[in-house]
């Protein structure tokens, strides 16, 4: 099945966000249809914050070695695309694709001193750029676009999205992603808004995903909590070694 057509099926697409080639094999054993990069935790992995402080470089030699060591389909995280520049963004794109990627996410905010959103128009200018630019070289991959108006608190954030998803629709993106949604009625009323697919994010309060296939969500994405998850329980069994002076925690 193709990487597109798996957020068409009766069941959100679960995708595992993995980091490096050993949280890659783990989600391949379970048995995952798809994975999809963390730029949060291969930053964190780096000692960089998130939003675009590593190198492109970086990233893409973290993105090598995964697809190296999985059949999985992988998708990206890009944050904002590492520049500005339709055409050099696009080349990232082409870069990514050639190693064998399959999707993408690009996010319409920024990170300066703080996080802040991108003018929508400008935004979908971009993206119309990007997949002409694609299109013209014949490069199919699945670009999902990620809308941060709920991960911001933005005012009157629901029609604020709408806003963004028309603008982001027929600039032809394949799917919406909007982290920290987690509202009922919110996302029942975005993804009827829409014919694309929408995706949602693990947060605090995340309807299950009975509730969110009856909503009509076709993709649920992980972000960098269960990486967080995983080093806060090493920090745990760390101070239990510490205090116990002893190994008996660990083996």
């Amino acid at each position: 099945m193709k990487f597109k057509d798996l957020h068409n099926q009766n069941k959100p697409l679960l995708i595992g966000n993995v980091w490096d080639v050993s949280s890659t094999k783990i989600a391949e054993r379970l048995n995952l249809q798809a994975i999809g990069t963390s730029s949060s935790a291969i930053a964190a992995l780096l000692g960089y914050n998130d939003g675009e402080e590593m190198e492109f470089s970086e990233l893409e030699y973290f993105v090598k070695r995964i697809v190296l060591n999985t059949k999985l389909p992988l998708s990206v995280d890009l944050e904002s695309g590492y520049s500005r520049n339709p055409i050099e963004i696009a080349n990232h794109i082409k870069q990514l694709a050639a190693i064998g990627v399959v999707g993408i996410n690009i996010e319409d905010s920024i990170v300066k001193d703080n996080r802040v959103l991108l003018n929508a128009d400008e935004f979908a200018r971009t993206l119309s750029e990007i997949k002409k630019i694609l299109h013209k070289e014949n490069f199919e991959i699945f670009i999902n676009v990620r809308i941060d108006t709920f991960l911001l608190n933005y005012s009157n954030a629901i029609e604020e999205t709408k806003k963004r998803i028309q603008l982001y629709e027929n600039a032809g993106a394949n799917g919406i992603f909007i982290p920290c949604i987690k509202n009922i009625a919110d996302i029942k009323e975005i993804v009827t808004y829409t014919k694309l697919p929408i995706n949602v994010m693990c947060v605090p309060n995340l309807p299950n995903f009975d509730t969110l296939t009856q909503l009509g969500v076709k993709r649920i994405s992980m972000g960098n909590f269960l990486f967080d998850k995983m080093y806060s329980q090493f920090e745990q069994t760390l101070q239990e070694v510490i205090n116990q002076k002893s190994f008996k925690s660990v083996c």
